[in-house]
């Protein structure tokens, strides 16, 4: 059955835009359009459709507070569409804490522009939010169950994803170029991967209780994360303790504006230090390095205690990638890290896990039932990389046991 869509935006040209690029495509149906923000929520309640685009400034009602009614009412997994500039990725990240799944940069140009990829970025997002289970009642309902931690006007439960198929493994990076598959077969392979019809995998193991994980005798935190990474990382670096006794390095996949504002809202919320990583920054207990947007970050071989953030490998297909930080983490710290992989589509952070599993450190990987796209954790639990599997908001806390002196 094709995914169905319903598109709002008060430009006639994005709405227009949106629906011809969808027709394309027989695995989406376009099921209605809307203008404002309560047109949109009435039109979810009566279609019911699969995913939604959203604009942002509406008229009448904008698109964060029409995403807080329809998670509240309707829940329904949202696609924001918002500018590239830094206003455009605040409101972005209040819609993504507000319960959206993800987003796309909002370029006129690159819409305007047939060659310039955003089509094809725009149909493998909404296939692979159609095709979740994100909203699953069973889930659903645990978001009224007293005890839960929920923040409010947020939707903290996700749904499972897709299977992938095995990846080679790749060297560990150079310092300064680090190596990749070329950007066609990547981008082939992570995007089948990200899109093959949802199946039940019977190797996939059981959650691992949290009570039975131990903390590994580690030096270094490493967090990768892409859709649904913001509200994930968000639920985790809160859980930690302002003396965290470890350095952490933190791999979004999301465009320089986006990684800029990303951090200065985590360092607001979190106890931790959280800041854009820049080149020579030093680790310290107790902050978190956020790789800057559209570059790569990887630790220094000279100083293992400092960055570096370069331009990296044109062929890689993610800047920032989690494998790039992995495989140098694994090089300058062997068994001393410990790697957590959340949610996110393709498989980014599989080869990097590989490579630290190779060095002896530790790999956790979150669960299919709290991911927004098991994609990137399947990835490396299929591969049989991962020490623990687990559920996101146990996630945090295991983290934060290691922070209490």
């Amino acid at each position: 059955m094709p995914v169905n869509v319903l598109i709002v935006d008060d430009s006639g040209f994005f709405r227009h835009r949106i629906e011809e690029m969808l027709q394309s495509d027989a695995r989406l149906r376009v099921v209605g359009t809307a203008v404002n923000g309560k047109e949109a929520v009435d039109l979810v309640k009566r279609l019911k459709p699969d995913v939604v685009t959203m604009d942002v400034e509406m008229p009448q009602m904008n698109g964060i507070e029409a995403v807080r009614i329809i998670m509240r009412e309707a829940p329904t997994n949202v696609l924001m569409l918002s500018s590239l500039t830094h206003e455009g990725a605040r409101v972005t990240l209040q819609a993504l804490e507000a319960g959206a799944a993800d987003y796309l940069p909002k370029d006129i140009r690159a819409w305007m522009d047939k060659n310039s990829g955003v089509r094809s970025q725009l149909i493998d997002r909404l296939v692979a939010l159609g095709r979740s289970r994100r909203f699953r009642p069973s889930r659903a309902l645990e978001r009224s169950v007293p005890g839960r931690d929920r923040q409010p006007g947020t939707t903290m439960v996700f749904r499972p994803e897709t299977a992938r198929t095995p990846r080679r493994s790749v060297g560990a990076p150079s310092a300064a170029v680090p190596t990749a598959a070329t950007p066609s077969a990547t981008a082939v392979r992570e995007r089948q991967s990200a899109l093959a019809p949802v199946r039940p995998a019977a190797s996939d193991p059981v959650t691992t209780l949290a009570s039975r994980v131990q903390f590994p005798d580690c030096k270094l935190v490493v967090i990768g994360a892409s859709t649904g990474g913001p509200a994930a990382l968000q639920k985790v670096l809160m859980q930690l303790p302002a003396d965290y006794p470890y350095p952490i390095l933190l791999v979004q996949h999301m465009p320089k504006t986006f990684t800029q504002v990303f951090a200065e809202r985590l360092n607001q919320q979190c106890r931790i230090r959280v800041k854009e990583a820049e080149d020579g920054d030093l680790l310290s207990p107790g902050q978190a390095l956020l790789a800057p947007g559209g570059l790569q970050m990887m630790l220094d071989p000279r100083q293992k205690d400092r960055v570096r953030i370069l331009a990296g490998d044109e062929r890689l297909t993610y800047k920032p990638s989690v494998d790039v930080t992995y495989a140098s983490a694994a090089k300058l710290y062997g068994n001393k890290v410990l790697g957590v992989i959340l949610t996110g589509m393709g498989a980014d952070g599989c080869d990097g896990a590989r490579l630290l599993k190779q060095a002896g450190s530790t790999m956790w990987a979150q669960n299919r039932d709290s991911c927004t796209i098991y994609g990137m954790p399947q990835a490396v639990v299929n591969e049989g990389l991962a020490d623990a599997v687990l559920e996101l908001d146990d996630i945090g806390p295991l983290l934060a046991q290691r922070g209490v002196r």
